[in-house]
């Protein structure tokens, strides 16, 4: 008997592991490694793996772990509050990009059809890139990086419209009426609402139930049961697999089992993800590129331009500075798995000719290439494209942050003005002690002014701003925010500079407290534990104004 599937899998890990270990040593992103296993085994490379296509399909399901695990970052309330970069920014984005694309390619004399599909596929960004490479960096929760999941939520629900385009251009499906279209509206419509009652009211007594036994195998095989049944109840009404995976996530990130939820499926999703990318790099035809390398840079030189220029404009629009609405453009200024999937459905379907999605494919496949760098260096980049306007920012930035902090000393600095932030200032000044805080969202910094408290506008984990805070001459670090990563990043670089000033830091599982106080962390608590009041008593006895209990 021949085990084909089996000689796949093996030569695949083997290939995998070697070139990941080659790409870590010189320093790359682990993606590029993945795009080179699939170009050299796929079909036109050295052709080693057969099964293709069942090996995508498994493949898919990285994208499903990936977003559900995105989903248990964010909150319901978060996503309410991120509604005008989903529906504003997003939908501006991709009807724009999605217009330009089809009219130069109508201009180029493709047929409507061809342009149309063409359209869909360039308005695409990859969202499995973005939000593990912006989870990585520590920027999901950055205005930038929640200005780009918000663009990247509203992409993957305009998946859905452009592949029936591609089935109706194709033939195999005939234009549906009012009422078919009426229907699957609300048949969408109850199956979401479905998945937030479902989250709402059955999901903590369940994994409550769940966890009693003490059993890894059946909290594993819940969470897993949970993300596919999500994934596929929005299959079924026609909606992606990975807006399910990533409701799943959302409602479960309302529970006490999230943190652990995340650890247990992680495996699952960097091995199937590394696979997905593998998948990708099998699309590509080497063998064309020669003859059409010359269109391929250009047509991607236009979709870098084009794509950061009009998400650029619209965050400028959307009330964003220049070097956020920068940041954002270039997070994605870049093709997409989506686009990807659309472009193949095409192609099978005759909507494109050979010759066009090849191009398209090489174009689509060298800018995700690219996207890990303009990604990672997206800061980097933004102050070199608009050098005097973002250096003159970030100056106003630092030099609001002396003023407010020129005449303070002994003071304690609040990482994050939220509902605790806010807490213990109030009981600062109501023991006549100095503090200021600094956060990102500019409706908390207007609401410390409306409650004449000192808040100001600035990124907490930035050790060049917290020193424009007076670092030096600080007697407590607060960090009131819930965010894992930046605790993480604040206490680390602070701890580099200072190793005896008190950081008191609010975590919101009580699972990352060992993490947080290996860290360097003085104090850790835990939502769990009643943040607002426990940070306040430790605070208090830090500065030695209340006798511990």
């Amino acid at each position: 008997m021949e085990y084909t599937y089996l000689n796949d899998a093996l030569l695949m890990l083997l290939t995998t592991v070697a070139v990941v270990v080659l790409v870590l040593r010189a320093g790359l992103p682990l993606l590029l490694g993945y795009f080179a296993v699939g170009v050299v085994l796929g079909p036109y490379g050295v052709a080693l793996v057969s099964d293709v296509e069942h090996i995508t399909t498994f493949a898919e399901f990285g994208l499903v772990f990936l977003l559900f695990t995105i989903g248990l970052e964010f909150s319901v309330a978060l996503l309410m509050r991120m509604k005008a970069a989903v529906l504003g920014l997003g939908s501006a984005q991709v009807l724009l990009t999605a217009a330009l694309t089809s009219g130069a390619a109508l201009a180029m004399g493709l047929s409507f059809e061809s342009a149309l599909v063409l359209g869909g596929v360039v308005a695409m960004s990859s969202t499995a890139l973005v939000t593990k490479q912006l989870a990585d960096q520590v920027e999901l929760h950055t205005r930038h990086g929640r200005n780009s999941i918000g663009v990247l939520l509203f992409q993957d629900v305009m998946v859905v419209p452009f592949l029936i385009l591609v089935a109706m251009f194709s033939g195999d499906m005939r234009f549906p009426s009012g009422i078919t279209v009426l229907v699957a509206m609300v048949e969408g419509v109850a199956a979401l609402l479905l998945i937030f009652v479902f989250g709402r009211w059955v999901l903590r007594p369940l994994f409550r139930e769940v966890a009693r036994f003490r059993s890894a195998e059946l909290f594993t095989l819940t969470v897993l049961l949970l993300v596919l049944c999500s994934a596929w109840l929005t299959h079924q009404i026609g909606l992606t697999f990975v807006l399910g995976a990533f409701l799943a996530g959302v409602m479960l990130s309302e529970t006490e089992f999230k943190h652990q939820v995340s650890s247990e499926i992680r495996p699952f999703r960097d091995v199937l993800l590394g696979l997905f990318f593998i998948t990708i790099g099998m699309m590509l035809n080497v063998a064309a590129l020669p003859e059409i390398w010359l269109s391929v840079v250009l047509v991607l030189a236009v979709l870098i331009v084009v794509k950061l220029s009009l998400v650029a404009v619209f965050c400028r629009l959307g009330g964003e500075n220049a070097e956020v609405a920068m940041r954002t453009g270039l997070v994605l200024a870049h093709g997409g798995e989506f686009g990807f999937a659309i472009l193949i459905l095409a192609m099978n379907g005759g909507v494109l000719e050979p010759a066009e999605g090849q191009l398209m494919l090489a174009v689509m496949f060298f800018s995700m290439a690219l996207a890990p760098f303009m990604i990672r260096f997206n800061g980097k980049l933004a102050a070199l494209l608009l050098s005097g306007t973002v250096k003159k920012h970030r100056q106003e930035i630092k030099d609001n942050l002396r003023k407010q902090s020129a005449a303070l000393s002994q003071h304690v600095i609040v990482c994050g003005y939220g509902r605790v932030g806010r807490h213990t200032m109030t009981l600062l000044s109501d023991q006549n002690i100095p503090s200021m805080a600094i956060d990102l969202e500019p409706e908390c910094v207007l609401l410390g002014e409306q409650r004449q408290q000192s808040v100001s506008f600035g990124d907490a984990s930035s050790l060049e701003l917290l020193h424009a805070c007076a670092l030096s001459r600080a007697s407590a670090l607060v960090v009131s925010m819930i965010d894992f990563n930046t605790s993480m990043k604040i206490i680390e670089q602070v701890r580099a500079e200072d190793a005896a000033l008190p950081i008191i830091v609010r975590t919101r599982k009580e699972i990352d407290l060992f993490r947080l106080y290996q860290a360097g962390a003085t104090e850790v608590v835990a939502d769990s534990f009643g943040s607002d009041q426990m940070i306040s008593i430790e605070l208090l006895q830090r500065l030695g104004l209340q006798k511990p209990v």
